[in-house]
Formats: structure tokens, sequence, C-alpha cells
């Protein structure tokens, strides 16, 4: 029999390319109607590792990818909320929820895979609302990875007439490790263990590829996910490295454990595929999820010898912003406000320092171009934001507690210090966006704008510095300091914006330089008077 090749490649990697637009579409779209959710369920539910587990499991289905789940998590250890115990946690769910994409394509949808995609169509383009909008691109997903999945089988079905793949499936059912090879480098290549398994439930279920064979591979398919956090990390902070081969450490240690029961793990989805009289491409979902739930009953007892022993792959400490604040302790609201706002100013002073931090990564960022120094700031500014949060919420708490004049007017000042700080935050993010758009519209700034920029910065940074000070000390001398510096960043910022019209007119500077340049230091200016702000308080008592 003539095997039209290019028919089969064609329909192979069309439907391949379907089916991966399909999961991330449906990924996509149910992680937008669950909201911001996702980070709350994963920090709410991690205080030990079971739960932990359980949120793994579920934000993994609304997701639909583990390596999307273990990213999440490693974005949450680096800031703090997480520690590297809870995270693996997280990490062996995620394994066991990516299982359910295998039991969706398990349901034989194939048929109505059309009618599916053209409702998700329909609530794609004829409703105004977001929320039907976000249903429906999930509905679409849904409906294209089905579509996906069945040319690949039908692009898949003349292959078990071929010899050399005949010959290929016998060798891998006598050299499980082949298997597992093979699976490996696929998902390596595909970037998604779902795809993998949906290519490999279609095989089995054309009759192209024996059990036996068939079970190695799907082993090779969840070591293979695992690179895709492994790139994620590559140059990221010591956590996320950690976070990533704990993935690997696991999935290749439950791959040892069962390839060495291979004959009864065969055995065993055998008498399932017979008692539950299952369909191929659910025997082999049944087999995915015994194999991760089974690696999951093995290795959670050892969360601790894992996290010991990843700490020891990757040495170093991590440098993490602490998202949750340290001081806060509730109980002195109602035992003692004067003891209350002394907490609630140690977690403002470390409010403040986060802030100055924030500003230099930023500077650092705008001489660099280097894209750690605008993530520490981002996560900085996330800090802030929770801090601001969490600071207010106390000191209006607080508030309800009858309070002498002297703590009644540290109370004003102390809110007034937050504001101001949170604030500080804002404009260094607006400045991380100016040189994001610098940067991607390849917009150059003449040596002397950058050099005005550099001296600007070094100064703003210094003042914000000296004004946490001035709220932690109470020294009138270094508010005067505060306030004296601040008049020269008004001075600087007038002066350079007369010197860049100056350049714009002589044709040294683009229009779009100018607008870069003019707005980030504007936003300097309006830091430098937040700075004023916090000291200010201090000189007026």
């Amino acid at each position: 029999m003539d095997i039209d090749v290019q028919k089969l490649l064609f329909e192979f990697i069309g439907g391949l390319g379907i089916f991966l637009l399909g999961i991330k579409y449906m990924g996509e779209g149910l992680q937008k109607s669950a909201g911001d959710r996702l980070r709350e369920i994963l920090d709410k539910t991690t205080s030990n590792p079971f739960f932990g587990v359980l949120a793994g499991i579920i934000v993994t289905i609304l997701i639909q990818s583990s390596s999307g789940t273990t990213v999440l998590t490693v974005g949450l250890v680096n800031a703090g909320f997480m520690t590297l115990r809870q995270a693996i946690g997280v990490i062996m769910g995620a394994n066991v929820g990516t299982t359910v994409t295998a039991f969706i394509i398990g349901i034989d949808l194939g048929e109505y895979a059309l009618p599916i995609l053209a409702i998700g169509s329909f609530l794609l383009f004829f409703f105004k609302s977001q929320k039907v909008n976000n249903i429906g691109q999930a509905i679409f997903g849904f409906g294209a990875l089905f579509f996906g999945l069945k040319l690949m089988s039908s692009g898949m079905a003349p292959l078990r007439s071929l010899e050399a793949f005949q010959e290929l499936t016998l060798k891998m059912s006598e050299h499980s490790v082949l298997g597992v090879v093979i699976g490996t480098l696929f998902t390596f290549i595909v970037q998604s263990s779902s795809a993998t398994i949906g290519i490999l439930q279609g095989l089995f279920s054309e009759g192209a590829i024996e059990l036996k064979a068939a079970l190695p591979v799907l082993f090779g398919d969840n070591i293979g996910t695992t690179i895709t956090a492994v790139l994620a990390s590559i140059g990221a902070s010591v956590a996320a490295k950690r976070a990533a081969y704990v993935h690997v450490i696991f999935n290749l240690a439950g791959t040892t454990v069962i390839l060495l029961l291979l004959g009864f793990f065969t055995n065993y989805v055998d008498l399932l595929q017979s008692s539950l009289e299952l369909n191929p491409e659910m025997t082999i979902a049944f087999a995915h999820g015994s194999f991760n739930l089974l690696n999951l009953i093995i290795q959670f007892p050892f969360i601790g010898a894992l996290a010991w022993a990843v700490t020891k792959i990757i040495p170093g400490d991590d440098t993490i912003v602490e998202y949750k604040p340290k001081h806060l302790d509730p109980i002195f609201i109602q035992q003692s406000a004067t003891l209350a706002l002394d907490q609630a100013k140690a977690e403002i002073i470390r409010m403040g320092e986060y802030s100055y931090k924030g500003l230099e990564e930023t500077n650092l960022y705008l001489t660099t171009r280097n894209q750690k120094h605008s993530e520490m700031s981002m996560q900085i500014e996330g800090a802030l934001n929770n801090l601001d949060r969490r600071i207010t919420d106390y000191l209006v708490e607080l508030s309800g507690e009858s309070m002498s004049e002297l703590d009644s007017a540290k109370h004003t000042l102390l809110m007034d210090s937050v504001r101001d700080i949170e604030r500080i935050g804002d404009h260094f993010e607006n400045i991380i966006e100016l040189i994001d758009y610098k940067i991607s519209n390849k917009v150059n700034l003449t040596e002397q704008a950058q050099e005005d920029l550099n001296n600007m910065f070094d100064l703003t940074i210094m003042t914000v510095k000296q004004s946490v000070e001035v709220l932690d000390e109470h020294d009138r001398e270094k508010a005067l300091a505060v306030v004296q510096k601040e008049n020269q960043i008004d001075k600087m910022e007038r002066e350079f914006r007369k010197k860049h019209i100056i350049r714009m007119n002589e044709g040294l500077c683009t229009g779009s330089a100018g607008i870069v340049f003019v707005d980030i230091i504007s936003n300097l200016e309006r830091i430098g008077d937040h700075a004023v702000n916090i000291s200010e308080a201090v000189l007026y008592e």
C-alpha cells in the first residue's frame, strides 16, 4: 500500500498546530474567566503541602498546563509568598492536574468538534461582554483541541502499515528506555505533554502501537514537560531554579520507579481496560492518571528530602522580595495603640526601603537594559501595593481605638506616609513602562540626555533614602536636607527640559526620544515631591 506522505505530514502538522492552539486558547479563556484568583488560590491554600497539592491540581485544570502552574509557582516563591516546600506540593499537584486533558480527549467528541468551534466563535464575535468572550474563547479552544486531534488521527492512521514504524514500536516494546527517550524528546520539541499524549492516544486507537510500547513513551512525555520550567528558570533567581529542578527530579524519580515495575503496571492497565470497557484513548488517560497519582503517593512523604536535595544541587542565598508584612501584629491594636503604631511604623520603614531599592533597580534597567532589573522593580512594586493595603487596613482598624493626642498625630503622619511611598512605586512603574517603550521602539537617547537622567536618578534615590531615614529617626536636620534636595530636583527638571528642547531644535534628538526623556524626568520630579511630603510632616510637628 502506497502512503501519501504529503497528506500524512500536512494532516499531522496541521492537526498538531490546531491542537496546540486549542489548548492555549482553552487555558487562556478559563484563566480569564477565573480572573486573578489563580494567584490567590495558590497563595491562600499552600499553608501545608497537602493543600498545596490540591491547589496545584485545581490551577492546572483551570489553565490546562502543568508548566504554566509551575511558572506561576516560581513567581510566588520569588515573591516570598511561598516557601520551597510549599511549592513542591503545588508542582506535584500540577502533574496530576495535567492528566485531565487526557481524560477530556478520551471522551470521543471528534464528531462534534466543528459545532463546538462554531459556538465558541459565535460567543467571541457576537457579544460585547468580556465575560461571554472569555467563555467563548474557552469553548473555541475546546473545539479546536478535538478538531486538531481528529486531523492528527487521520494523518497517523496509515502509519500502522508502515514497516519502519512497526519495527520501531517493536523495539520500544523490547527496550522500554527507548520509549521514554522518544517521549521525552518529542515533548521537548512540541513543548506540551498534553499534545504528545494526544498523539499517543491517536496512535493507540489506530492500533499502530501496543500498550507495552505506549506506556514508556507516556512516562517520557512527563519528563519532557519539565523542560519548559527549566527553560523559564534560565537567568532567573535561585528559588526559580530550585522549583524548576524539583519538577525534573520528581518526574525522573517517578519514571525510574515505575519502569522497574513496568510488567505489573502494564497488567494493571490491561485489567482496567477490560473491566471498565475503556476505549483506547481512555485507556491511555487512565494509565497517565494512575502513573501520576502513584508518583504523587510514593513521593509525597519525601517533600522535605526533595527540598533538601534541590538546595544542595543549586546552592546559594536567594534574593526574595517579601510581599507579606512582618510587623503587623493585630494583638497590639486592642492592647496598646502606642505599640501598634510602632509596629506600623516599622513596616512603613521597610516599605520605604523597598521604594528606593525599586528606584535603584529602575535606574539599572535604564542603563543596562537587563530584564532582571525590570522584573525586580516590578516585584518590588507588587510588594509596595500589598504592604500599602495591609498597613492601611491595620491603621484603619487602629483608628477605632482611643488614642492620645500625640498618638493621633502620629497615626495621621503614618497614614500619609504610606500613601506617599506607594505613589513612589507607581511612578517608578511608569518609568519602567517608558524604558520598555524605548527598548521595543528602538528609541535612542543622546549621551547628554542619558547622563542627565543618571544624575537626576542619583539625586532622587538619595532624596527618597533620606526621607525614609527622617521618618525613622525624626531628624529635623535631615528633613531640611530633603527639602533642599527636592528643590534641586525641581531645578534639575526645569534645566534638563530646556536643554532637551535645544537638542531637539538642533536636530540631535528625535520626537519620540523627547517624549520618553521628558516623561521620565517628570516622574522623577513627582517622586521628589512625595519624598518631601514624608519629611515635611516631621518639620511641622
